[in-house]
């Protein structure tokens, strides 16, 4: 071996180690549209708590070279419906009422992990990093919230998919796909903050069920939720004031303007104004809306 051999850190060749150094990451909306294409539950949790690693890991390039789908896939149950067609719960006591209840929060959780995924795949290169950043933590903690509920209800004897589920959830997303301020005023500040209001209400009566370990999740979720409104809250704000579409209008003014155009149905009180504006979400942005 002549000296100096030893010293060439990877490979047999320059060149083979110049290929190690120029092996490109993979895409970033490559990794979201995957998991967004993935139907089965527990599958697209997986996928989603892995893409939202291998960001935060730096295993992910900034590139938006794959579009994201119109609508991701989902599996052939939980049968969807219109939420007009959506049976009765029954009584919250009953062992019917309470997986009703529990398959009913774990629809809203596998859906919000599209929901995050989406915001992140689609708006990302329009609104840089630390958005991409924000909302796949977001999707990873949707993630960790369905696989949780997942489990509560193969503990009462049921599973995701055993009931009808609301089938209007996704069509906000595909309204608004077209308008980075438009989802964030209607997902997070509307969708995700009106779980704020009913949460608490749902937490006490579980407890009173004697259910601590349901109560224990829903104050998990809880929590967590109010993370989720503060970042989209947050960007929200950021865009409408650096944004020129509106010269002079305050972010409340295009917030209420938004929701009037792209959400169907009235603000419904009581709000849990004390969780909102722990949110940055204070009471001049839905006051005058609510009915």
């Amino acid at each position: 071996m002549e000296q100096g051999e030893s010293q060439r850190p990877c490979g047999r060749s320059p060149s083979g180690c110049a290929s190690t150094l120029n092996v490109s990451k993979p895409s970033f909306s490559a990794a979201v549209s995957a998991a967004l294409l993935t139907a089965d539950p527990r599958a697209k949790t997986m996928a989603a708590r892995d893409a939202a690693r291998d960001w935060r890991l730096g295993r992910l390039d900034f590139t938006f070279d794959t579009p994201m789908p119109k609508r991701p896939a989902w599996p052939d149950k939980p049968e969807l419906l219109d939420p007009r067609d959506m049976p009765r719960r029954g009584k919250g006591g009953s062992a019917k009422g309470r997986i009703a209840l529990w398959h009913a929060l774990a629809h809203i959780e596998f859906v919000a992990i599209d929901l995050a995924l989406d915001m992140a795949g689609r708006f990302g290169e329009q609104m840089g990093r630390d958005f991409v950043s924000d909302f796949m933590a977001v999707a990873a903690d949707e993630a960790m919230h369905f696989a949780i509920l997942d489990r509560k209800l193969r503990q009462l004897g049921s599973y995701y998919g055993a009931l009808p589920a609301h089938a209007g959830l996704w069509e906000t997303a595909e309204r608004t796909s077209h308008d980075v301020a438009a989802r964030l005023a209607i997902v997070p500040m509307v969708l995700e903050a009106r779980g704020l209001d009913v949460t608490p209400a749902t937490l006490e009566r579980v407890r009173a069920q004697g259910d601590e370990n349901g109560a224990k999740i829903l104050a998990r979720i809880l929590d967590d939720e109010i993370r989720h409104v503060a970042i989209g809250t947050k960007h929200f704000i950021a865009y409408c004031t650096e944004s020129t579409q509106s010269p002079g209008d305050s972010p409340q003014k295009r917030w209420k303007s938004l929701v009037q155009e792209h959400f169907r149905g009235g603000l419904k009180a009581p709000f849990n104004d004390s969780a909102r504006l722990a949110a940055g979400l204070s009471r001049d942005f839905y006051d005058s809306l609510a009915s």
